[in-house]
């Protein structure tokens, strides 16, 4: 498998011969308004540009995953630019009607036992924060992909470290790892996604793992940064098991 970190939850997964995008948040920089009542108010999104063109991230898709609505995973930019004939994966029942309605045709609802030419997709559980912000926040998935050829791959998505993620990794097994780590908030309420405490519990569940922190530094409201993750996971002497990409980067396992 090859994994490209694109821009903050955005990634090209070439997977047993397919390409997957998922979570696209293609707009160009500053296209749309901060979001409210978090960090940064001057700064629009996306905070950094794309580290490539759109034609090379969408060229050759053969299936777009969307965990979930939120602009930063689903954006004007990716609904105008991708193919409305597009093998598309929604969470569930009410995003599908929601993607069909900006004109998709050929949209799936994900389950635990997908299959998609050949490459067995399981829709996994997540929680996009603590206590009262889940009301706002919503419901998340992420996805398990599994083929004999390759290792799984699991895409936790939007997720705080929880059960759910202790219960994906013990069923699962998964050998590589892709966590949102970008302890995005709100002024109240706590991380939205995982911070490096999260991360290292995924680590201690997973040890040989590899671990990939995506969705960082790309939105306004983002407040652990690369730096201090990769300080982090040097002080724990992880730094080989968790790999902190630039936008762009690609990992091959």
């Amino acid at each position: 498998m090859n994994i490209q970190q694109i821009r903050n939850a955005t990634l090209v997964v070439e997977y047993a011969g397919k390409k997957f995008l998922i979570d696209p948040f293609l707009g160009e920089k500053g296209a749309y308004p901060p979001f409210p009542d978090s960090p940064r108010q001057e700064r629009n999104n996306p905070l950094v540009d794309l580290p490539t063109s759109i034609d090379n991230i969408v060229h050759n898709v053969d299936a777009v995953v969307v965990t979930h609505l939120h602009l930063d995973h689903w954006d004007d930019a990716a609904k105008e630019t991708l193919p409305k004939d597009i093998k598309l994966f929604a969470q569930n029942a009410e995003d599908a009607a929601e993607i069909r309605n900006s004109g998709f045709q050929n949209v799936e609802v994900l389950q635990e036992d997908t299959v998609f030419e050949g490459v067995h997709l399981s829709k996994t559980q997540g929680e996009h924060g603590r206590g009262e912000i889940l009301k706002v926040a919503g419901v998340v998935c992420g996805i398990v992909f599994n083929h004999s050829d390759e290792k799984t791959l699991y895409v936790a998505g939007d997720t705080v470290w929880n059960d759910y993620v202790k219960q994906e990794i013990e069923t699962h097994k998964p050998e590589v790892i892709v966590v949102n780590a970008g302890d995005n908030q709100f002024l109240k309420g706590g991380s939205l996604v995982m911070g490096k405490d999260d991360v290292y519990e995924v680590h201690k569940v997973a040890t040989d793992a590899k671990i990939i922190a995506s969705h960082m530094e790309a939105v306004n409201h983002w407040t652990l940064s690369r730096e201090e993750l990769k300080n982090f996971i040097n002080e724990k002497g992880i730094s080989s098991n968790v790999l902190v990409p630039d936008d762009g980067e690609s990992y091959s396992f």
